[in-house]
Protein backbone atom coordinates (compact mmCIF):
# COMPACT_ATOMS: atom_id res chain seq x y z
CA UNK A 1 0.00 0.00 0.00
CA UNK A 2 1.21 3.52 -0.95
CA UNK A 3 1.63 6.35 1.36
CA UNK A 4 -1.37 8.41 -0.75
CA UNK A 5 -3.71 4.49 0.04
CA UNK A 6 -2.87 4.87 3.62
CA UNK A 7 -3.31 8.38 4.37
CA UNK A 8 -7.09 8.33 1.96
CA UNK A 9 -7.91 5.64 4.82
CA UNK A 10 -6.89 7.69 7.59
CA UNK A 11 -8.62 10.46 6.46
CA UNK A 12 -11.77 8.46 5.72
CA UNK A 13 -11.60 7.14 9.24
CA UNK A 14 -11.44 10.44 10.43
CA UNK A 15 -14.40 12.03 8.72
CA UNK A 16 -16.31 8.93 10.02
CA UNK A 17 -15.64 9.91 13.82
CA UNK A 18 -16.12 13.80 12.97
CA UNK A 19 -19.42 12.19 11.59
CA UNK A 20 -19.94 10.57 14.98
CA UNK A 21 -19.04 13.54 17.56
CA UNK A 22 -20.91 15.48 15.65
CA UNK A 23 -23.95 13.56 16.00
CA UNK A 24 -23.29 12.71 19.66
CA UNK A 25 -22.66 16.54 20.38
CA UNK A 26 -26.23 17.41 18.61
CA UNK A 27 -27.57 14.94 21.04
CA UNK A 28 -25.97 16.22 24.09
CA UNK A 29 -27.42 19.59 23.21
CA UNK A 30 -30.86 18.05 23.26
CA UNK A 31 -30.75 16.84 26.37
CA UNK A 32 -29.75 20.29 27.65
CA UNK A 33 -32.51 21.65 25.81
CA UNK A 34 -35.06 19.08 27.50
CA UNK A 35 -33.30 19.60 31.49
CA UNK A 36 -34.19 23.57 30.33
CA UNK A 37 -37.94 22.24 29.54
CA UNK A 38 -38.07 19.89 33.19
CA UNK A 39 -36.62 22.66 34.93
CA UNK A 40 -39.33 25.09 34.03
CA UNK A 41 -42.53 22.88 33.86
CA UNK A 42 -41.91 22.03 37.90
CA UNK A 43 -40.93 25.60 38.63
CA UNK A 44 -43.68 27.30 41.22
CA UNK A 45 -44.75 30.25 39.85
CA UNK A 46 -42.59 33.18 40.30
CA UNK A 47 -39.70 30.83 40.95
CA UNK A 48 -36.37 31.87 39.52
CA UNK A 49 -35.47 29.00 37.72
CA UNK A 50 -31.40 28.41 37.98
CA UNK A 51 -30.16 26.67 34.79
CA UNK A 52 -26.36 26.74 35.15
CA UNK A 53 -25.20 24.66 38.15
CA UNK A 54 -21.60 25.47 39.14
CA UNK A 55 -21.30 22.29 41.41
CA UNK A 56 -22.25 20.04 38.23
CA UNK A 57 -20.27 21.55 35.58
CA UNK A 58 -17.24 21.13 38.11
CA UNK A 59 -18.17 17.30 38.52
CA UNK A 60 -18.55 16.48 34.80
CA UNK A 61 -15.04 18.10 34.36
CA UNK A 62 -13.54 16.10 36.98
CA UNK A 63 -14.94 12.92 35.26
CA UNK A 64 -13.80 14.15 31.83
CA UNK A 65 -10.32 14.44 33.60
CA UNK A 66 -10.12 10.80 35.64
CA UNK A 67 -11.79 9.25 32.86
CA UNK A 68 -9.35 10.36 29.54
CA UNK A 69 -6.92 7.55 28.52
CA UNK A 70 -5.17 10.32 25.95
CA UNK A 71 -3.39 10.82 24.11
CA UNK A 72 -4.82 14.41 24.68
CA UNK A 73 -3.87 15.98 28.07
CA UNK A 74 -5.99 15.43 30.81
CA UNK A 75 -6.55 19.62 30.86
CA UNK A 76 -7.22 19.96 26.87
CA UNK A 77 -9.79 17.35 27.09
CA UNK A 78 -11.62 19.20 29.75
CA UNK A 79 -11.50 22.56 27.91
CA UNK A 80 -12.83 20.63 24.78
CA UNK A 81 -15.63 19.69 26.81
CA UNK A 82 -15.82 23.03 28.66
CA UNK A 83 -16.86 24.78 25.46
CA UNK A 84 -19.53 22.09 24.66
CA UNK A 85 -21.12 22.67 27.96
CA UNK A 86 -21.11 26.14 27.44
CA UNK A 87 -22.89 26.10 24.17
CA UNK A 88 -25.17 23.17 25.27
CA UNK A 89 -25.98 26.02 28.23
CA UNK A 90 -26.80 28.85 25.84
CA UNK A 91 -29.82 26.25 24.42
CA UNK A 92 -31.11 26.96 27.99
CA UNK A 93 -30.29 30.54 28.65
CA UNK A 94 -27.57 32.65 27.78
CA UNK A 95 -25.43 33.58 30.91
CA UNK A 96 -24.81 37.57 31.22
CA UNK A 97 -21.31 38.13 32.80
CA UNK A 98 -19.85 41.26 33.83
CA UNK A 99 -16.08 41.16 34.35
CA UNK A 100 -13.63 43.95 35.21
CA UNK A 101 -13.05 45.71 31.72
CA UNK A 102 -12.15 46.71 29.14
CA UNK A 103 -12.47 44.12 26.77
CA UNK A 104 -8.98 42.08 26.50
CA UNK A 105 -8.32 41.73 30.38
CA UNK A 106 -6.98 38.92 31.95
CA UNK A 107 -10.42 39.08 34.04
CA UNK A 108 -12.32 38.16 30.46
CA UNK A 109 -9.75 35.19 29.58
CA UNK A 110 -10.82 34.23 33.43
CA UNK A 111 -14.20 34.92 32.20
CA UNK A 112 -14.09 32.77 28.98
CA UNK A 113 -12.03 29.68 30.72
CA UNK A 114 -14.61 29.19 33.47
CA UNK A 115 -17.73 30.04 31.17
CA UNK A 116 -16.60 28.68 27.83
CA UNK A 117 -16.99 31.09 24.90
CA UNK A 118 -21.09 31.08 24.84
CA UNK A 119 -21.29 33.23 27.43
CA UNK A 120 -22.31 37.11 26.83
CA UNK A 121 -19.39 39.28 28.50
CA UNK A 122 -19.80 42.65 29.49
CA UNK A 123 -16.92 44.80 30.57
CA UNK A 124 -16.75 46.50 33.73
CA UNK A 125 -15.37 50.34 35.02
CA UNK A 126 -14.32 48.78 38.24
CA UNK A 127 -14.64 45.94 40.69
CA UNK A 128 -17.43 47.64 42.67
CA UNK A 129 -19.72 47.89 38.99
CA UNK A 130 -19.22 44.29 38.49
CA UNK A 131 -20.53 44.02 41.82
CA UNK A 132 -23.24 46.26 41.35
CA UNK A 133 -24.07 44.55 38.02
CA UNK A 134 -24.40 41.56 40.03
CA UNK A 135 -27.00 42.68 42.09
CA UNK A 136 -29.16 44.78 40.16
CA UNK A 137 -29.64 41.26 37.72
CA UNK A 138 -28.42 43.21 34.77
CA UNK A 139 -25.82 40.21 35.05
CA UNK A 140 -26.45 36.53 36.01
CA UNK A 141 -22.85 36.13 37.26
CA UNK A 142 -19.52 38.33 37.91
CA UNK A 143 -15.97 37.88 37.68
CA UNK A 144 -13.56 39.66 39.79
CA UNK A 145 -9.65 38.95 40.82
CA UNK A 146 -8.70 37.94 44.40
CA UNK A 147 -5.12 36.94 44.39
CA UNK A 148 -2.10 37.10 42.74
CA UNK A 149 1.22 34.26 43.27
CA UNK A 150 3.49 37.36 43.15
CA UNK A 151 1.79 40.52 44.30
CA UNK A 152 -1.07 38.68 46.48
CA UNK A 153 -4.51 40.09 47.85
CA UNK A 154 -6.47 42.66 45.71
CA UNK A 155 -8.13 44.69 48.33
CA UNK A 156 -10.55 46.07 46.32
CA UNK A 157 -12.28 42.43 45.94
CA UNK A 158 -12.03 41.73 49.74
CA UNK A 159 -13.90 45.17 51.05
CA UNK A 160 -16.42 44.47 48.20
CA UNK A 161 -17.71 41.97 50.25
CA UNK A 162 -18.35 44.24 53.12
CA UNK A 163 -21.62 45.38 51.95
CA UNK A 164 -22.39 43.29 49.37
CA UNK A 165 -25.00 40.32 49.71
CA UNK A 166 -23.32 38.48 46.91
CA UNK A 167 -21.91 34.87 47.76
CA UNK A 168 -19.19 33.23 45.88
CA UNK A 169 -19.69 30.22 43.57
CA UNK A 170 -17.23 29.36 42.32
CA UNK A 171 -12.90 30.25 41.55
CA UNK A 172 -11.07 30.21 38.45
CA UNK A 173 -6.76 30.23 38.13
CA UNK A 174 -4.89 31.90 35.12
CA UNK A 175 -1.04 31.70 34.15
CA UNK A 176 -0.45 35.54 33.78
CA UNK A 177 1.74 36.43 30.99
CA UNK A 178 2.47 39.88 30.59
CA UNK A 179 4.59 41.78 27.42
CA UNK A 180 5.56 44.89 26.74
CA UNK A 181 3.87 45.94 23.89
CA UNK A 182 4.50 49.12 21.63
CA UNK A 183 3.18 50.28 18.15
CA UNK A 184 4.62 48.97 14.87
CA UNK A 185 6.43 52.01 14.10
CA UNK A 186 8.60 51.39 17.10
CA UNK A 187 10.02 54.64 19.05
CA UNK A 188 11.79 55.44 22.30
CA UNK A 189 9.65 54.34 25.08
CA UNK A 190 9.63 57.10 27.65
CA UNK A 191 6.50 55.85 29.80
CA UNK A 192 4.93 52.58 30.54
CA UNK A 193 1.54 51.95 31.17
CA UNK A 194 -0.06 49.08 33.06
CA UNK A 195 -2.11 48.20 35.80
CA UNK A 196 -0.42 48.50 39.49
CA UNK A 197 -0.43 44.90 40.48
CA UNK A 198 1.17 43.93 36.76
CA UNK A 199 3.32 47.04 37.06
CA UNK A 200 4.38 44.86 40.69
CA UNK A 201 4.89 41.72 38.65
CA UNK A 202 7.26 42.97 36.55
CA UNK A 203 9.24 45.18 38.97
CA UNK A 204 12.57 43.50 38.81
CA UNK A 205 12.49 43.06 34.90
CA UNK A 206 11.53 46.58 34.60
CA UNK A 207 14.25 47.95 37.03
CA UNK A 208 16.99 46.31 34.73
CA UNK A 209 15.54 47.15 31.23
CA UNK A 210 13.82 50.40 31.94
CA UNK A 211 15.07 51.80 34.90
CA UNK A 212 14.53 55.96 34.20
CA UNK A 213 11.25 55.02 32.38
CA UNK A 214 8.41 56.57 34.13
CA UNK A 215 5.68 54.20 34.95
CA UNK A 216 2.02 54.72 35.18
CA UNK A 217 -0.61 52.65 36.82
CA UNK A 218 -4.01 52.92 35.28
CA UNK A 219 -7.31 50.88 35.55
CA UNK A 220 -6.85 47.91 33.54
CA UNK A 221 -4.17 46.55 31.13
CA UNK A 222 -6.15 46.49 28.71
CA UNK A 223 -6.49 50.37 28.79
CA UNK A 224 -2.76 50.66 29.11
CA UNK A 225 -2.79 48.77 25.71
CA UNK A 226 -5.44 51.14 24.39
CA UNK A 227 -3.01 54.34 25.69
CA UNK A 228 0.32 53.29 24.30
CA UNK A 229 -2.12 52.53 20.63
CA UNK A 230 -2.69 56.61 20.88
CA UNK A 231 0.08 57.48 22.08
CA UNK A 232 3.32 58.61 21.03
CA UNK A 233 6.77 57.39 22.94
CA UNK A 234 4.72 55.19 25.46
CA UNK A 235 4.26 51.55 25.87
CA UNK A 236 1.83 49.20 27.58
CA UNK A 237 2.41 45.70 29.67
CA UNK A 238 -0.54 43.46 29.00
CA UNK A 239 -1.77 40.65 27.98
CA UNK A 240 -1.25 38.94 23.62
CA UNK A 241 -5.01 39.60 23.25
CA UNK A 242 -4.72 42.96 23.70
CA UNK A 243 -1.84 43.80 21.82
CA UNK A 244 -4.55 41.85 19.11
CA UNK A 245 -7.47 43.82 20.26
CA UNK A 246 -4.95 47.16 20.01
CA UNK A 247 -2.52 46.28 17.08
CA UNK A 248 0.44 46.45 18.75
CA UNK A 249 4.05 44.50 18.58
CA UNK A 250 5.13 42.46 21.37
CA UNK A 251 8.39 43.85 22.12
CA UNK A 252 9.68 41.60 24.96
CA UNK A 253 7.20 38.88 26.04
CA UNK A 254 7.06 36.77 29.36
CA UNK A 255 8.12 39.44 31.38
CA UNK A 256 6.67 38.45 34.85
CA UNK A 257 9.31 38.13 37.14
CA UNK A 258 8.53 34.90 38.80
CA UNK A 259 7.63 32.13 35.68
CA UNK A 260 4.82 30.09 37.96
CA UNK A 261 3.03 34.09 38.15
CA UNK A 262 -0.62 32.80 38.63
CA UNK A 263 -4.06 35.22 39.37
CA UNK A 264 -7.01 33.48 41.44
CA UNK A 265 -10.29 35.19 40.17
CA UNK A 266 -13.65 34.39 42.12
CA UNK A 267 -16.92 33.81 40.48
CA UNK A 268 -19.90 35.88 42.15
CA UNK A 269 -23.81 35.62 42.22
CA UNK A 270 -26.96 35.50 43.80
CA UNK A 271 -27.24 31.82 44.65
CA UNK A 272 -25.80 29.49 46.77
CA UNK A 273 -23.82 26.36 45.98
CA UNK A 274 -24.72 22.90 46.42
CA UNK A 275 -21.86 20.52 47.70
CA UNK A 276 -19.66 19.20 44.74
CA UNK A 277 -17.80 16.62 46.22
CA UNK A 278 -14.42 19.16 46.24
CA UNK A 279 -15.08 22.05 47.63
CA UNK A 280 -13.87 25.55 49.40
CA UNK A 281 -15.73 27.76 51.97
CA UNK A 282 -14.93 31.34 52.64
CA UNK A 283 -15.69 33.39 55.49
CA UNK A 284 -15.51 36.93 56.89
CA UNK A 285 -14.83 36.79 60.65
CA UNK A 286 -14.60 40.10 62.81
CA UNK A 287 -12.61 39.71 66.18
CA UNK A 288 -12.30 41.57 69.47
CA UNK A 289 -9.85 43.73 69.62
CA UNK A 290 -8.13 41.65 72.65
CA UNK A 291 -5.10 39.60 73.17
CA UNK A 292 -5.63 35.95 71.59
CA UNK A 293 -7.90 37.38 69.17
CA UNK A 294 -6.49 35.40 66.47
CA UNK A 295 -6.05 32.58 68.32
CA UNK A 296 -9.66 32.67 69.22
CA UNK A 297 -10.39 32.48 65.32
CA UNK A 298 -8.02 29.81 64.26
CA UNK A 299 -8.33 27.53 66.96
CA UNK A 300 -11.62 26.33 66.21
CA UNK A 301 -9.87 25.10 62.49
CA UNK A 302 -7.32 22.90 64.84
CA UNK A 303 -10.07 21.07 66.80
CA UNK A 304 -12.00 20.10 63.87
CA UNK A 305 -8.89 18.93 61.72
CA UNK A 306 -9.94 21.70 58.76
CA UNK A 307 -7.05 23.24 56.51
CA UNK A 308 -7.06 27.10 55.28
CA UNK A 309 -5.91 27.63 52.03
CA UNK A 310 -5.94 31.11 52.81
CA UNK A 311 -6.29 34.20 55.20
CA UNK A 312 -6.04 37.77 54.78
CA UNK A 313 -6.12 40.95 57.35
CA UNK A 314 -8.47 43.98 56.75
CA UNK A 315 -8.73 47.00 58.49
CA UNK A 316 -12.70 47.23 60.13
CA UNK A 317 -14.99 49.52 59.04
CA UNK A 318 -15.93 50.41 62.66
CA UNK A 319 -13.39 51.05 65.86
CA UNK A 320 -9.57 51.85 65.28
CA UNK A 321 -7.31 49.08 65.41
CA UNK A 322 -10.26 46.21 64.82
CA UNK A 323 -9.65 43.77 62.43
CA UNK A 324 -11.73 41.26 60.14
CA UNK A 325 -9.95 38.26 58.79
CA UNK A 326 -10.82 36.70 55.43
CA UNK A 327 -10.85 33.08 55.65
CA UNK A 328 -10.61 30.29 52.79
CA UNK A 329 -10.73 26.47 54.10
CA UNK A 330 -11.63 23.10 52.31
CA UNK A 331 -15.03 21.76 52.52
CA UNK A 332 -18.62 22.86 51.82
CA UNK A 333 -20.78 24.54 55.13
CA UNK A 334 -22.84 21.27 54.46
CA UNK A 335 -20.48 19.21 55.02
CA UNK A 336 -21.17 17.32 58.32
CA UNK A 337 -17.75 18.25 59.49
CA UNK A 338 -18.16 22.16 58.83
CA UNK A 339 -21.37 22.92 60.36
CA UNK A 340 -19.73 22.37 64.04
CA UNK A 341 -17.02 24.74 62.83
CA UNK A 342 -18.66 27.32 61.86
CA UNK A 343 -21.29 27.42 64.91
CA UNK A 344 -17.94 27.68 66.97
CA UNK A 345 -16.56 30.21 64.54
CA UNK A 346 -19.92 32.30 65.83
CA UNK A 347 -19.25 31.98 69.33
CA UNK A 348 -15.55 33.48 69.62
CA UNK A 349 -16.41 36.15 66.46
CA UNK A 350 -17.73 40.06 67.17
CA UNK A 351 -19.13 39.19 63.57
CA UNK A 352 -19.34 36.75 60.95
CA UNK A 353 -20.27 36.42 57.60
CA UNK A 354 -20.33 33.06 55.11
CA UNK A 355 -19.67 34.14 51.68
CA UNK A 356 -19.88 31.47 50.23
CA UNK A 357 -18.98 27.29 49.81
CA UNK A 358 -17.90 26.20 46.16
CA UNK A 359 -16.20 23.76 43.78
CA UNK A 360 -12.61 24.12 43.60
CA UNK A 361 -11.26 25.40 40.56
CA UNK A 362 -11.54 22.23 38.03
CA UNK A 363 -9.10 23.77 35.03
Amino acid sequence: MSEAQELDQLRQQIDSLDQQIQDLINQRAHCAQQVAEVKQKYASPGELVVFYRPEREAQVLRKVMERNQGPLPDEAMARLFREIMSQCLALEEPLQVAYLGPEGTFTQQAAVKHFGHAVQCRGQVSIADVFREVESGAANYGVVPVENSTEGVVTHTLDSFFDSNLQICGEVTLRIHHHLLVKADAEPVERIYSHAQSLGQCRRWLDQNYPNVERIAVSSNAEAARRASKEANAAAIASEAAAELYQLRIQAANIEDRPDNTTRFLIIGRQATTPSGDDKTSVLVSSRNQPGALYQVLEPFHKAGISLTRIETRPARSGTWNYVFFIDFEGHRHDASIAPLIDDLRDVALDFKWLGSYPKAVL
